[in-house]
């Protein structure tokens, strides 16, 4: 096996997915076809595209939530659902669905808690997320007791107890205010660099798609398919600087050149990321 092929955390070849309509009156949708796609050790995948182009669909199949009607998906070597019932994957998405009735240390026990970690062991573990989420002063308090930025914290720092291998996100800060939204950017970038853990990310921001990725991942309208993949090559550690530089703005505007499917009329791209507009 090449070095390229071990350092393979997700494998989409030929993946495709149709809902079938049930009832007389109810549509055949075609929402994803013929996708392939490899996401290697320690990248930052973002899928963008229009509304209903399967963005969180694909992000469903990877994780073995939905099932594919054509194709495979392979996860660290072996099947999505072997690697799914083997606890590979964190899962975040636009709402925290923490319990608000548990403590936020007891939310981010919870899902070593289900497997019958012990009580110490999974004390530790929390605290220690809860810690690299800058929420350890809070694990007494309830999820209503926080902000709606902090609640998301506390969702990644349960997504991430188990040490996946993969982190898969659907738009987790899309009900954000745009400040809570950056500094989330931030605190997500902060935590992608001192874990290494491979993310897939699904976002309508094209500012968002770029600021955090290693490669942005461009979908058409449905059925979704992949149109281009753009390498995102600004420096690893970012922060509030890389939103003034050029390149950033040069990305931007390739991104949305790729999702309008032609060149197009010109953009002013600091107006894109100023607006934080999305496809």
């Amino acid at each position: 096996m090449t070095d390229s092929q071990t350092d393979t955390v997700v494998q989409l070849s030929g993946v495709s997915k149709v809902f079938e309509g049930r009832g007389q009156k109810a549509a055949r949708v075609e929402a994803l076809s013929g996708i392939d796609l490899s996401v290697r050790r320690g990248e930052f995948i973002s899928l963008i595209g229009p509304s209903g182009c399967g963005k969180s669909t694909l992000l469903r199949i990877v994780g073995d939530l939905i099932g594919v009607s054509d194709g495979t998906v392979m996860v660290n070597g072996k099947l999505a659902r072997e690697a799914r019932l083997a606890r590979e994957y964190g899962m975040v998405f636009q709402a925290p669905v923490l319990f608000d009735w548990r403590t936020v240390q007891r939310n981010v026990e919870l899902p070593l808690e289900i497997i019958g970690r012990p009580k110490q062991e999974r004390e530790a573990r929390a605290r220690e997320m809860l810690a690299l989420v800058e929420l350890g002063d809070f694990a007494g308090h309830h999820p209503w007791q926080l902000s709606g930025g902090m609640q998301q914290r506390a969702a990644i720092a349960r997504a991430l107890a188990l040490d996946p291998a993969i982190l898969l996100m659907d738009e987790p800060f899309g009900a954000l205010d745009e400040m809570t939204r950056e500094r989330m950017n931030l605190e997500l970038l902060r935590i992608w660099e001192r874990t290494a853990t491979t993310v897939i990310f699904v976002t309508h921001s094209i500012p968002e798609a770029v600021f955090l990725s290693t490669r942005v991942v461009v979908m058409s309208a449905r059925p979704g398919r992949i149109t281009k993949i753009v390498p995102i090559d600004l420096p690893r550690h970012r922060d509030v600087e890389t939103r003034e530089m050029e390149h950033y703005f040069e990305l931007i505007t390739e991104v949305r050149e790729s999702l309008r499917g032609s060149e197009g009329e010109a953009v002013d791209p600091r107006r894109v990321a100023a607006e934080g507009l999305s496809a």
